[in-house]
């Protein structure tokens, strides 16, 4: 069901607010077979809004679950032509003003699924749905400022003498899987680098042959995730209580949506092992002809021969010797040290408000307290930063 405190949030008027239930539907209400079909046809693609991946976030994931859908359908035949996961804006960041946020699926990128047979009437449908939601503007986080899915909503807006406003953005780090992976890599870390690079695998070969492994079928998907996890578990992110395995919710999510992807040959779990220990190990998505690096994992016992390095830069090859492949998203952080230097493709992400009438003053509020939330997260990040020094 649609969660009604989140929904009063948006429209409290009950004859609106039975328009809005049509409008803004659960998640799970959308047709799989549907949502598959359009996940074949978008104009952008999003491994984080498969349904196998977004369904499980929204079933189980901490914080994330129970998210609604903004769908839009082709008038002439109820195809689905348009999806976008949402919440509250109540639900996201507990302001109480009528707007949409993208739900968020784990990974950072929250681009809308729009079908490029249709780009314009896909847009322009889910603008509508918001509208009849109750919302008066959407959120968009972590969208791809210049894909084409935000390209086929900024036609619909100009048209209908709207602007969107960028409330924050970064750089992010991608690989172009077009070349050919030695070049690539030669070319970005150059003959000195990549020979330390060399000398520590030789060192790492000390504890047991090195050998990357790529799982794929759901026999290999299962084993090869557990070892991710408890590598995820045994660094950092362990000691920080951020590990996915360290959380019911987050652990049944991965372990639901993995699998799920996999049957589809939509992810793989990527390790490196020295002998039979596995030092580093990665999950990748795969949507159309971009994947999507998700998490890394490495063995800190291991961490003076940069496993994670090793992993990634056998990933590089891995992906650029697929012709089903042309490019990667890091979904990394802005300056990430690690992937930054190995893969040199840069786009920029941005979270973006997208008001739904024109000159609406409530605009005006939901923008600025947008703004002073994000002054305040900064503020506290920048508190965490200094004490972790």
């Amino acid at each position: 069901m649609v969660d009604i405190a989140h929904q009063a949030a948006i429209n409290p008027a009950s004859a609106r607010a039975a328009a809005a239930t049509r409008a803004l539907v659960p998640l799970t209400s959308i047709d799989p077979g549907q949502w598959r079909a359009l996940a074949q046809r978008v104009i952008e693609p999003n491994g984080y809004y498969l349904p196998g991946w977004e369904l499980a976030v929204s079933e189980a994931a901490r914080g994330r679950a129970d998210a609604s859908a903004l769908p839009a359908f082709d008038g002439a035949s109820a195809r689905l032509i348009g999806l976008m996961p949402v919440v509250s804006l109540w639900r996201a960041w507990k302001i109480p003003l009528p707007a949409l946020v993208s739900a968020h699926p784990y990974g950072t990128l929250c681009s809308p699924l729009i079908d490029r047979d249709a780009p314009i009437e896909a847009a322009a449908r889910l603008l509508q749905q918001a509208r009849e939601a109750g919302a008066h503007a959407l959120v968009l986080n972590d969208v791809a400022l210049d894909g084409a899915a935000m390209s086929s909503l900024k036609d619909v807006l100009n048209r209908d003498g709207l602007k969107p406003r960028i409330l924050s953005s970064y750089i992010r780090a991608s690989l172009d899987a077009t070349q050919d992976g030695e070049t690539l890599l030669h070319g970005a870390l150059g003959a000195k680098k990549l020979k330390e690079l060399r000398r520590q695998r030789h060192r790492l070969e000390e504890h047991g042959p090195v050998a990357f492994a790529v799982a794929r079928k759901p026999d290999e998907i299962g084993p090869a995730l557990e070892t991710f996890l408890q590598l995820e578990a045994s660094g950092w992110k362990g000691k920080r209580g951020t590990a996915l395995i360290q959380h019911a919710g987050d652990a049944t999510f991965i372990r639901r949506a993995v699998p799920a992807l996999a049957e589809t040959a939509q992810c793989e779990v990527i390790t490196l092992r020295a002998g039979t220990t596995p030092v580093a190990a990665g999950i990748v998505l795969r949507h159309q002809d971009r994947a999507f690096f998700f998490k890394l994992g490495i063995d800190e016992r291991f961490a003076r021969y940069s496993p994670g390095v090793q992993l990634t830069l056998d990933l590089t090859r891995h992906l650029c010797a697929d012709p089903a492949i042309t490019s990667a998203d890091s979904t990394a952080s802005a300056d990430h040290p690690m992937i930054n230097p190995i893969w040199r493709g840069r786009f920029a992400i941005g979270d973006v408000l997208i008001p739904l009438r024109r000159h609406d003053p409530v605009v005006g509020l939901i923008h600025a307290a947008l703004v002073g939330l994000n002054t305040a997260h900064e503020a506290a990040r920048r508190v965490v930063r200094l004490l972790r020094k």
